[in-house]
């Protein structure tokens, strides 16, 4: 008796976690609820915006990473914060997890992604080729035959290409190796106020491995720049321990383990390997032609959610972390989810394309814009947004609850600006470029609320509540609803309208 109420107990606690990691995972609240805390100071106002330029910027062996003001107030009241790596060929960067969730965007080049999920098993494994000789010393099934013939093994190992979105949760070990010809360029955005993040609402860093200089000011003067270089600098999280201990834990020698603190590195969080990395992983051809494969299939299969029907039965940790994917492409004019006839393209990726991205709890779009084009004047429901150019320029307005301008300005390649939740904003293409950005946002399920075209709400609305609202004729609110009807989200150019020519 005893047994069974013992064994129904543990069936009742093993369902109530795996349907806590199924809701986690794939999506179980409701849009409007945020896993956000809010991390700015008291009295904290978004009245006025500006876009902002890389400030920081830290030099390595290998390449650099330029911070975004990480005290300005505006990033400090949206939780959010930003910077961009740059990594020459053959650099590695080295292994390092984040006390906050976080997207990269990969703006330029390719590279190989690694990511360590506690629990989850070392999938890739290399065998080494022995002599008959050594296979008769070392027999089929013994255990230190085995042992002789592992090379390596290893979590799973993701390519990556310009235009993937990346998702890192909080506190899992990533690395980074640019296998290319050019170096690769990546923005990251933190979301610093994620429940996830336990710490103070601030981005931090923990290293694995590698010295790391403070920031330095860019534009600085050469007795600030030498100011800046006398400044302490951090240790990898090994450095803090007793190396008697480490050494023993580890099972090491006492030099290994001086050797693992690095205190005497100078090549910083991006080192060259001259040799080349190797490592045990599919080939890029056949990478591609898994990729071919993956876009032939049903969505659910594509971007690895539960079949339709099994969204609530998980097989464990191994089915819902360790084969999650972390990584998509949103740069591909296919899986635009706007698209018209000029080329002009939007694309989302949020958690019903990306699971994971309900681990994160961000989300993320991108928009390219050919000249002169619009995107609906919106306002995201549910979320922050911070948008970053990457490249071409134009102008951006962005309107308080108090019907206020806060940011009305050029933007071009390389700057960022943050909109915050339900303030309303409209963006347009120059009339000599295109205009193209990534938005990261701070919810898996942005809900956008648009106030043009198809889906917009002047159009959902009876006539005689615009006429009164505007004091327009039933002329003019039949123009106001339906003049861009046939249109969503963008926006084609037209001739100015006068008012009078209408009435």
């Amino acid at each position: 008796m005893a047994a069974s109420s013992l064994l129904s107990v543990s069936l009742c606690l093993l369902i109530l976690c795996q349907g806590s990691l199924a809701q986690m995972m794939f999506g179980g609240q409701s849009p409007w609820q945020s896993m956000r805390t809010f991390s700015g100071p008291r009295g904290c106002r978004f009245d006025r915006l500006a876009a902002l330029n890389p400030s920081q910027r830290m030099q390595f062996e290998a390449g650099k990473t330029e911070y975004y003001e990480w005290d300005n107030e505006m990033m400090q009241c949206a939780g959010v914060a930003a910077c961009r790596h740059m990594l020459e060929p053959r650099g590695l960067m080295l292994p390092q997890y984040n006390n906050a969730p976080s997207l990269m965007y990969i703006v330029q080049g390719r590279g190989i992604m690694g990511t360590v999920f506690p629990g989850c098993p070392e999938t890739y494994q290399s065998f080494q080729q022995q002599s008959e000789t050594e296979q008769a010393e070392f027999p089929m099934g013994g255990e230190s035959w085995r042992q002789q013939m592992m090379r390596d093994e290893h979590q799973k190992v993701h390519r990556f290409k310009q235009g993937d979105i990346i998702a890192l949760p909080a506190g899992v070990t990533y690395w980074c190796y640019n296998d290319g010809d050019v170096p690769m360029v990546s923005m990251q955005v933190y979301d610093a106020s994620n429940a996830a993040n336990q710490l103070v609402p601030r981005e931090r860093r923990f290293f694995m491995a590698g010295t790391h200089k403070m920031p330095q000011r860019m534009f600085e003067t050469e007795q600030q720049q030498t100011m800046g270089m006398m400044q302490p600098m951090g240790q990898s999280i090994f450095a803090g321990f007793d190396t008697q201990m480490l050494a023993e834990a580890l099972g090491v020698n006492v030099e290994m383990a001086r050797q693992l603190q690095t205190q005497n590195d100078p090549r910083g969080e991006m080192v060259f390997v001259k040799e080349g990395l190797r490592m045990l992983m599919p080939s890029r051809c056949q990478e591609m032609q898994q990729q071919e494969f993956e876009e032939s299939m049903p969505r659910w299969q594509q971007y690895g959610e539960p079949m339709p029907g099994m969204r609530n039965m998980t097989n464990g940790l191994d089915e819902m972390f360790c084969m999650m994917k972390i990584r998509s492409n949103i740069d591909m004019p296919s899986r635009a989810d706007y698209f018209n006839q000029r080329g002009s393209r939007v694309a989302m990726m949020n958690s019903q394309k990306l699971p994971i991205m309900n681990v994160v709890q961000m989300s993320a779009s991108r928009v390219v814009l050919q000249r002169n084009m619009m995107i609906t004047p919106y306002w995201h429901m549910n979320c922050h947004s911070l948008m970053y150019v990457t490249g071409g320029q134009g102008r951006v307005q962005v309107v308080n609850h108090r019907g206020q301008t806060v940011f009305d300005g050029q933007m071009r390649q390389g700057q960022i600006l943050l909109i915050p939740q339900n303030y309303a904003v409209l963006k347009r293409a120059a009339e000599n470029q295109m205009f193209h950005w990534v938005s990261f946002m701070t919810n898996p399920n942005p809900m956008k609320s648009q106030m043009v075209g198809k889906e917009s709400v002047l159009r959902a609305m009876p006539l005689q509540v615009l006429m009164y609202s505007y004091r327009l004729s039933m002329e003019q609110a039949r123009m106001l609803k339906f003049r861009r009807q046939h249109e969503m989200t963008i926006l084609g150019p037209m001739y100015q309208l006068q008012m009078g020519s209408n009435e």
